[in-house]
């Protein structure tokens, strides 16, 4: 169920509202818009009185949600949401475009080091990277664990980048957070639904990606749990999914974008990387995911990728990457939307995220 207070409606009347809604023993989830606030309504098995709420001050009408994702619906929110980043001008869902890049995994200091300058060179405003890698084989590279977020915090301090990083599971979750910008869930987890419920108590935004065999429903109820927890501060990013085909390491599905677009209002990347495993269809691809309205891409960049400890046939070099950021901002003007200009390190302290667990940051 989903309350519309009036464009008039004061802060107390929202209040109240939500009082109400909480004294029914149910949880109220306000999120503002340009306009109006919709307070979505959730823990409802049955049907919830209506009458009650409809006579409150400043309550517009209240409406049945018949999707069974409800935060995530443009129904409870019509314009788009964006992210913000205090201390920094980034803003991840806007008119503007943002670019994560580096590492599938960090390897040492002197590898984040160096593609942490080529990528912030080069345009970049987040850097990518792996301290916790879930990996097919038991036997093959697993990440350095907290070192590697220490690696990733030093290349933010170092080169004004931001930083997003995978958490894997409950444990590993508290030190991500504790480190990074932005806490990745990868494909592997989408439907790890403890680990969502507790990304959704962490204050710092989370970038989900698609499952590699998950329907639209499938993705958009994974980002439902998370939201229903309190945070609100979702990214979602397409990274491809298994096919018939044999030609790319997954099918990337860019009709994905405009879908998730039409039904809800949160801002969505695309992994060209993992979405083809293919160094050679990283540039077309990340430049169609552009075309079609990706918010964003989300890049893996090596500077030795034949030497690489984990995905070096996908990742691109970085002349490449700065190749592909030209060419973002190319398309970008067509689409008369821009790109996130880059972060000086040296102009401005950036500072990590700390989004309020009720949707204030999110617009």
């Amino acid at each position: 169920m989903l309350v519309v207070m009036r464009s008039q409606a004061t802060e107390e009347q929202v209040r109240a509202v939500c009082n109400k809604i909480e004294a029914l023993g149910l949880r109220a989830h306000p999120i503002p818009g340009a306009q109006r606030t919709a307070i979505g309504i959730t823990g409802n098995q049955g049907t919830v009185e209506a009458g009650s709420l409809e006579e409150m001050p400043g309550v517009g009408e209240v409406i049945r949600v018949s999707k069974p994702y409800k935060l995530v619906s443009r129904d409870i929110k019509p314009d788009n949401t964006v992210i913000l980043f205090p201390g920094t001008h980034v803003a991840i869902g806007g008119k503007d475009i943002v670019i994560m890049a580096g590492p599938c995994s960090i390897e040492s200091r002197e590898q984040a080091m160096t593609i942490g300058e080529q990528v912030a060179r080069a345009g970049a405003h987040f850097f990518r990277g792996g301290a916790y890698k879930p990996r097919t084989s038991p036997y093959t590279f697993q990440g350095l664990g907290e070192d590697g977020l220490k690696i990733m915090a030093e290349v933010r301090e170092r080169f004004g980048l931001l930083v997003v990083t995978e958490a894997i599971d409950n444990e590993s979750l508290e030190l991500v957070e504790e480190y990074a910008d932005v806490i990745q869930i990868g494909a592997r987890n989408m439907q790890n639904f403890s680990l969502l419920k507790h990304a959704g108590r962490t204050r710092k935004p989370v970038l989900l990606k698609r499952g590699m065999s998950a329907t639209l429903e499938e993705f958009l109820m994974a980002a439902e749990y998370i939201m229903s927890e309190g945070n609100y501060n979702v990214i979602l990013c397409e990274r491809g999914v298994r096919t018939f085909a044999d030609h790319t390491r997954n099918t990337l599905d860019l009709s994905l974008i405009p879908a998730v677009q039409r039904l809800s209002h949160l801002p969505i990347l695309v992994d060209p990387s993992h979405g083809t495993g293919k160094r050679n269809k990283v540039l077309p691809m990340g430049r169609a995911a552009i075309a079609v309205g990706a918010d964003g891409l989300i890049v893996e960049v090596h500077h030795d990728p034949d030497h690489a400890l984990s995905d070096g046939p996908q990742s691109i070099l970085p002349d490449q990457f700065e190749e592909l950021v030209s060419e973002v901002k190319q398309i970008a003007a067509v689409l008369k939307r821009g790109v996130v200009a880059p972060l000086d390190p040296v102009a401005e302290t950036v500072l990590a995220v700390e989004p309020t667990s009720r949707p204030a940051a999110a617009h």
